[in-house]
């Protein structure tokens, strides 16, 4: 049992990153680095080209060791999971309970910011820097409103790899990239729908964004790391304002459903959220679940210490 435990804690956590990253705003990359292994995951992509190398040289099991590829199938394998489990039930939660969700949420990527400026050993005018650009970026990116772009297998595949490249990333959702370029609805439709061509074409997109900007990422750490840290948690603050719980729509769109669902949006303060909304604002409920999503980062961040001893 013991030599299972391991592996089944990798899909666990590789389920949590799947989680995260169907959820516009909330990123894989998050759940990555709060739980230890996001530098393992960063090198182990690295290595694939390499690996591939090694097995017309070398054979299977030299290849399989280079890559790492036996952390990589339980890790992807709880993501592949994930996103195919909770696809539903986040569109569910989204058009249903929106307010309490996003509170989750809104505590979770808070905590973790938090766990992350605890990472940056050595603060200058570098870090300071970086910090502030990270935040100044993320906050422009969630202020932008989506754009509507005709989905064919070409953007799909070019929004793969795109958004692997923000899932990556703590603080920026590919989902949230996604619904940038007009396309979440039309991923999740083709998810929620099994149409194995778009989903193809899209996995292929993402395997390419992946092999090509995690050789970068990991360079950055390695030789910049105080610096990249900083601005990794510079836009995992900025996307705070993107998760506000309570918000008033402004303007709305009619999604691949035929369905009117909210295309810009304004944050409120949750004292006037009901009087301009005419909503509850579930102020007890979604004040428990930030501070669960809280107790539940500090649970993932123990997980992930005993995992790196």
């Amino acid at each position: 049992m013991s030599r299972i435990t391991p592996f089944i804690a990798l899909f666990a956590k590789g389920m949590a990153m799947g989680a995260a990253d169907v959820v516009p705003g909330v990123s894989g990359g998050t759940i990555a680095f709060i739980t230890g292994i996001y530098d393992r995951l960063l090198n182990a992509l690295k290595n694939v080209p390499a690996g591939i190398k090694v097995l017309f040289s070398d054979g299977i099991k030299a290849a399989w060791t280079t890559m790492d590829a036996t952390f990589l199938l339980c890790l992807f394998s709880g993501v592949l999971t994930s996103i195919l489990s909770f696809a539903h039930l986040v569109s569910y939660l989204l058009a249903t309970y929106p307010v309490m969700l996003w509170s989750f949420f809104f505590g979770l990527i808070l905590v973790s910011g938090c766990h992350m400026l605890r990472q940056v050993d050595r603060w200058h005018a570098g870090t300071w820097g970086s910090l502030l650009f990270g935040v100044l970026f993320s906050y422009s990116v969630g202020i932008l409103t989506p754009s509507a772009v005709t989905p064919d297998l070409g953007i799909f595949f070019f929004a793969g790899a795109l958004a692997i490249c923000a899932m990556i990333l703590p603080g920026i959702s590919g989902s949230f990239i996604l619904l940038m370029l007009g396309l979440y609805s039309a991923v999740m439709e083709a998810v929620k729908n099994f149409d194995l061509t778009v989903m193809a074409v899209f996995a292929c997109g993402c395997l390419a964004g992946l092999l090509s900007f995690s050789h970068l990422l990991s360079w950055l750490l390695k030789r910049y790391r105080a610096m990249t840290l900083s601005l990794l948690t510079g836009l995992m603050i900025g996307a705070l304002h993107q998760v506000w719980p309570w918000k008033q729509t402004l303007q709305t769109r009619i999604n691949s459903a035929g369905e009117e669902v909210p295309l810009l949006q304004g944050n409120l303060s949750p004292f006037s959220y009901e009087s301009l909304t005419g909503q509850s604002a579930y102020m007890v409920e979604s004040v428990a679940l930030m501070f669960i999503a809280i107790a539940l980062v500090l649970v993932l961040e123990k997980v992930g210490s005993k995992g790196k001893e």
